[in-house]
């Protein structure tokens, strides 16, 4: 059977990745897909660069939308990134009939929603399982290995840069700053790391997850999002006396009054399989209610890592080619006539629990008079830790630190008394607030 012709849309770090895997398991991944997989065309700005990748027997072009435009071309992989004109190479590709891959996490979180149905309409395939945690197979999992399942939230370190940032930070006890400048000397951020280092990457990832798992269109301009850039050293080391590790959470639940999607560091108990994940490796708990707790871990970045995740999206498509559109796997994991309109709930109306540090004077009755309003509020004390003066700012201080673990209580609910608390004479500094996930 002639080979399923492939046209690669860029060749940067993931481009070259997939050249080599599909070269060095050439017979094994035809063996798994039926028939050959050969990528005959590539389009790279760098054509010098995309040649010395691409090899012999490989045409090269600057122009994408020649890939577009070749009749032979069954499956075009974009591999571009970014919002802008992969969006319409995305788009021209589907309506030529093509089949679409594409690792671009922050193009399907903002338009999934119309790339979805324009290959619904055109009755092409769009795979993006490189998008969500590298070579993982997340979506996957949700899609069709959990498909039996009502899933009830799931919670991932979706992000490897920040927690490279968060381990080295606790391993190390250095500040955020000096961390962040080892991080782009090692390669593991970028020059510009604001998409990781406030959790918009994360969040990006979150909503595609958030959408399978629950059926709702993608949504990503109603996610909560919040970086670790405000992350302080004191605070790691206060959760890990308290039994706890600060790690940077994508988090999508599903609750009576809607959806939750959302990314902040979150304090999460030392025991926890999710708060031993270290370095820039990735991991996702998923939480089904008949198959219980499921975790999913690996390399969530890199060239051979996320080729991995391109090449079994071009074995899929290569194995339901000439199916019929109808029967193949949802884009989104349930049929587009079925999705739900579950609302994503406002922040304020999600229910958590939180540890909040207060720079307090060191005197009486401050203890009593926090406690007090948070009593006012409803909101119950899980735990307190009061430091020693001298242990927060030496021999003589007037101040120390008041750490406080709450229960449950609803976020809009946490906004008015911390008002309240910041107001109070007695508190000296800006109160930290960082959610609290028991992922039990």
């Amino acid at each position: 059977m002639k080979p399923i012709q492939v046209g690669l849309l860029g060749a940067g770090t993931v481009g070259s990745g997939t050249f080599k895997v599909l070269l060095r398991n050439q017979e094994e991944i035809k063996r798994r897909a039926g028939r050959g997989i050969e990528i005959t065309m590539v389009a790279d700005l760098d054509q010098a660069r995309a040649r010395e990748v691409a090899g012999e027997g490989v045409e090269v072009v600057s122009d994408a939308r020649a890939i577009i435009a070749n009749p032979d071309i069954d499956i075009v992989v974009e591999l571009i990134g970014g919002y802008g004109i992969a969006r319409q190479l995305v788009l021209e590709a589907i309506a030529a009939g093509k089949h679409v891959v594409t690792a671009n996490k922050a193009l399907l979180a903002v338009h999934g929603t119309e790339i979805f149905a324009a290959a619904h309409a055109k009755g092409v395939m769009v795979a993006f399982e490189a998008a969500v945690a590298g070579g993982i197979p997340i979506i996957k999992a949700l899609r069709e290995g959990l498909t039996a399942n009502s899933i009830q939230w799931l919670a991932g370190i979706i992000n490897g840069t920040t927690n490279f940032i968060l381990s080295e930070m606790r391993d190390k006890g250095l500040d955020f700053a000096t961390v962040l400048k080892e991080a782009q000397r090692l390669g593991y951020a970028e020059a510009d790391p604001t998409f990781d280092i406030e959790g918009v990457d994360a969040g990006h990832k979150v909503t595609l997850m958030s959408a399978i798992a629950f059926g709702i269109p993608v949504q990503f301009d109603k996610a909560h999002i919040e970086g670790i850039t405000k992350l302080a050293a004191q605070d790691i080391k206060y959760a890990e006396q308290l039994g706890y590790r600060i790690k940077l959470l994508g988090i999508t639940k599903r609750t009576a009054q809607g959806i939750e999607l959302r990314v902040h560091p979150s304090l999460v108990p030392s025991k926890r399989l999710l708060a031993n994940v270290e370095g820039a490796m990735n991991a996702v708990v998923v939480h089904g209610d008949a198959v219980g707790t499921t975790l999913y871990y690996g390399k969530g970045a890199g060239s051979e890592p996320t080729a991995s995740a391109v090449i079994a999206d071009l074995v899929d498509i290569t194995r339901l080619h000439t199916a019929d559109a109808a029967h193949r796997v949802p884009h989104l994991a349930f049929h587009p006539d079925a999705m739900s309109d579950l609302q994503v709930l406002p922040m304020t109306e999600v229910v958590t629990s939180y540890y909040l540090r207060l720079r307090v004077a060191d005197q009486a009755g401050v203890l009593a008079k926090v406690t007090g309003l948070l009593a006012t509020a409803g909101i119950s004390i899980d735990a307190v830790l009061q430091r020693e003066a001298d242990e927060v700012g030496g021999e003589g201080s007037t101040q120390t630190d008041l750490i406080i673990l709450t229960h449950d209580a609803r976020e809009g609910t946490v906004n008015d008394v911390l008002a309240e608390l910041q107001a109070l004479p007695t508190v000296l500094q800006p109160i930290v607030r960082i959610r609290k996930e028991e992922l039990s």
